[in-house]
């Protein structure tokens, strides 16, 4: 059992309070913190100390893949840890964004290779689906609307300079008409610099403030608009918000993000579990690079991105989140009570405790204390670890025989 330091990614839209409330520092934190990654990952691996010598997970899980993930882990993911447990924490809009499957990135990441580009808009040759659950109210678009409700959406605000819109959407059939109508927003959102505004989205953005302001089923997607301008003046992203699927997450709903899946989360605090990748294809709400290109054919339309209903570990009080993925499975333990196994009992797991308290202790009788927003690792070597305190525990797991002790 290995106590891990997490990295921190202090991108711009990130929350001064969140993370550092979390672990317990002082409020407000020097700058914006977005993510706490705790995972594998190059391009920010958690810290951990092994043999008394300040380490890596990556260089562990590198130097010993089998006995750090367990031989099928390692055999199935080419010696990688093949998950990333974030906390997320976004007090503005994320970018509006896509990821690939694993054809995709493979292919994409070895063709950018072999073009010598070591720095182009891939960052690996893996998936990167995600689920996430929410600790706070949190605020998302979340694949595509059907399309005769996005053709309400657009109707709706009275603006006869969204009629290309309307007209690719009623022209098209079902998702190839999503995907034109995205296609149009974008194009037509940027002046002759490229760098946008043209004057439809200061149109649109005017009409989301009027309607917004008029109950109505579109109103909190229209409102959300004018939020996000605040944000990205002058942005087509904030046009193209309005044919994604806008929606508020009570504490406690997971999300699955399968790849392909058009998606920006705007606001609130949650769990983030993905395969062990940094592929982001952006569309807008960004100052990063933008390829609406490469997103375009990336993005698959008919995604629809489900509520994962969590089901009971028997013999255990832990939930499971399965997805369908084999990269990860998320468990989320109320601790209270006797002594509670920790779930999965064996593989490569990522421990988080959230609130509360919790003790790990080890058949052997090693024990590992955890706080607020501390988290360590498992290696399948640490079989068998059961947890008791007062805590919330969420694991991280690979999603082979998700469900099973």
């Amino acid at each position: 059992m290995d106590l891990i330091r997490p990295i921190i990614k202090p991108y711009a839209w990130g929350s001064r309070e969140a993370l550092a409330r979390l672990q317990g520092r002082s409020v407000p934190s020097a700058g914006p913190e977005a993510e706490l990654w705790m995972g594998a990952h190059p391009a920010g691996p958690a810290g951990l100390t092994r043999d008394g010598r300040a380490t890596t997970l990556h260089e562990v899980v590198a130097a010993a893949p089998e006995r750090e993930l367990g031989g099928e882990c390692a055999r199935r993911f080419g010696g990688r840890l093949p998950f990333l447990l974030k906390v997320l924490a976004a007090e503005q809009p994320l970018s509006i964004q896509v990821h690939p499957d694993r054809e995709q990135a493979r292919t994409a990441f070895a063709a950018q290779l072999g073009a010598g580009d070591g720095q182009g808009t891939y960052a690996d040759d893996w998936p990167k689906p995600e689920l996430l659950y929410a600790l706070t109210r949190f605020e998302v678009l979340a694949g595509f609307r059907e399309r005769d409700e996005a053709v309400a959406v657009f109707d709706g605000l009275g603006l006869a300079d969204v009629r290309p819109v309307t007209d690719v959407l009623r022209a098209g059939d079902g998702a190839t008409a999503l995907t034109e109508a995205l296609r149009t927003v974008l194009e037509a959102g940027h002046d002759d610099s490229g760098r946008g505004d043209s004057g439809l989205v200061p149109a649109v953005v005017a009409a989301c403030g009027r309607r917004a302001r008029v109950p109505g089923p579109y109103a909190a997607a229209y409102d959300a608009v004018v939020r996000m301008a605040g944000h990205h003046p002058g942005d087509p992203g904030l046009v193209a918000s309005l044919l994604m699927r806008h929606r508020v997450l009570e504490p406690g709903t997971a999300l699955f993000m399968p790849a392909g899946g058009l998606h920006a989360y705007l606001k609130g605090v949650g769990v983030e579990l993905m395969a062990a990748s940094d592929n982001v294809l952006r569309a807008g709400l960004t100052t990063k690079e933008v390829n609406i290109p490469e997103l375009l054919r990336v993005t698959d339309p008919a995604v629809r991105v489900p509520v994962v209903r969590p089901s009971g570990v028997p013999g255990s009080r832990t939930r499971v989140y399965a997805c369908p993925v084999e990269e990860f499975a998320l468990y989320r333990t109320e601790l209270g009570g006797p002594p509670e196994p920790v779930v999965p009992s064996s593989g490569p797991r990522v421990v988080l405790c959230v609130d509360g308290s919790a003790l790990l202790r080890g058949p052997g009788g090693d024990e590992l204390p955890l706080g607020p927003g501390a988290s360590c690792f498992l290696s399948d070597s640490d079989q068998d670890v059961t947890a008791q305190g007062d805590g919330t525990l969420f694991v991280a797991g690979t999603g082979t025989g998700a469900g099973r002790r």
